[in-house]
């Protein structure tokens, strides 16, 4: 019994299953994570819109748009800096396709999810900052989530390491270092993430507590705080990937994220040093709808009491004429 307990407290062990099966339909642990990850990333959206005066669920007229773009756009990123797995003599092509195999990149994901953000955004009637502001603590905790995914995986592990908490990764796994023992456990890049991540979330909320963090402020602590823990944790990786002057291009992503998230946090200080008037675009608020129908059900009252009041006229002067021709006057 003390061996196995030991043993459990020595290393993290990988699942023993990545998949499940109903009837036909093969349900992938990868897939659940991410939609936990979505639908745990929406409900804490949506609240923090509601408490700024956004209507109710407004947040799924943007991640209509937002979560299609932001899955395209992480598996773009992902077979484009990883092309030696997809692109090879005598390769399935389709492969790149298979999302629940693992590999979406997050930084295509913010890629083309903003894109979609922003098209949601218009479609919404909300500010796209206001948007970023509200979905940046649960964009981390739903990376988190998608982290745990990679652990099902088999994935996402780092250099050897002897820590009490290594992790077990079978020396049959594609990726497994070549020349490497059976049994070297390696550092779970999964695990740091997660802890990472859900640790920004607290940050963001604790910050929005002491600072105005809005038109897109709150988003660029997120840009600086994932960039600054994914620059680190790409560093002792271990799966490949395409370089650029010797780095990995994911580290180059981290510090563009960086580098971005200044850039909003300082330029947006300067022009909006204050919190926002509304969350919605001009025109686009409950109220201002509201105030616009009124005035447009009060002008076709208006109009129609003006034909109401002409035709009766225009009747009387038919009459009229019609009674003078009758009578030969």
């Amino acid at each position: 019994m003390y061996g196995l307990i030991s043993h459990l407290h020595s290393s993290i062990p990988s699942p023993a299953w990545s998949f499940f099966d109903i009837g036909p339909l093969r349900v992938h642990a990868y897939a659940l994570c991410i939609l936990v990850g979505i639908v745990v990333a929406t409900l804490l959206t949506n609240r923090r819109l509601v408490a700024r005066g956004g209507e109710k669920w407004i947040v799924l007229d943007v991640i209509l748009f937002a979560i299609p773009l932001g899955i395209i756009g992480a598996r773009f990123y992902h077979v484009l800096t990883h092309p030696a797995d997809y692109f090879y003599p005598g390769a399935d092509l389709l492969r790149t396709l298979y999302i629940w195999e693992g590999g979406n990149a997050i930084f295509g994901s913010l890629l083309g999810g903003a894109i979609g953000a922003w098209l949601g955004t218009r479609f919404a009637g909300i500010r796209f900052w206001s948007f970023a502001d509200a979905v940046a603590p649960g964009l981390l905790i739903a990376q988190a989530c998608g982290r745990v995914g990679n652990w099902f995986n088999h994935e996402l592990f780092g250099i050897p390491t002897t820590l009490p908490w290594g992790l077990e990764i079978e020396a049959t796994n594609p990726a497994y270092p070549i020349g490497l023992p059976a049994g070297t456990l390696f550092h779970p890049m999964f695990l740091y993430e997660i802890i990472w991540n859900l640790l920004g979330a607290a940050v963001i909320l604790l910050l929005e507590r002491r600072l105005t963090l809005r038109w897109g402020k709150a988003f660029a602590v997120y840009l600086i705080w994932y960039g600054i823990g994914r620059s680190f944790f790409e560093s002792i990786r271990i799966d490949p990937s395409e370089t650029f002057l010797g780095i990995r291009t994911n580290i180059w992503a981290a510090w563009v994220a960086i580098l971005i998230g200044v850039l909003i946090f300082w330029w947006q200080s300067r022009r909006h040093p204050g919190g926002e008037p509304s969350i919605y675009l001009t025109g686009r608020s409950p109220e201002e709808r509201k105030a616009a129908k009124a005035v447009d059900s009060r002008s076709l009252t208006e109009n129609a009491g003006k034909g109401a009041a002409v035709e009766p006229n225009v009747r009387t002067s038919a009459t009229v004429t019609s009674r003078k021709k009758n009578t030969g006057q």
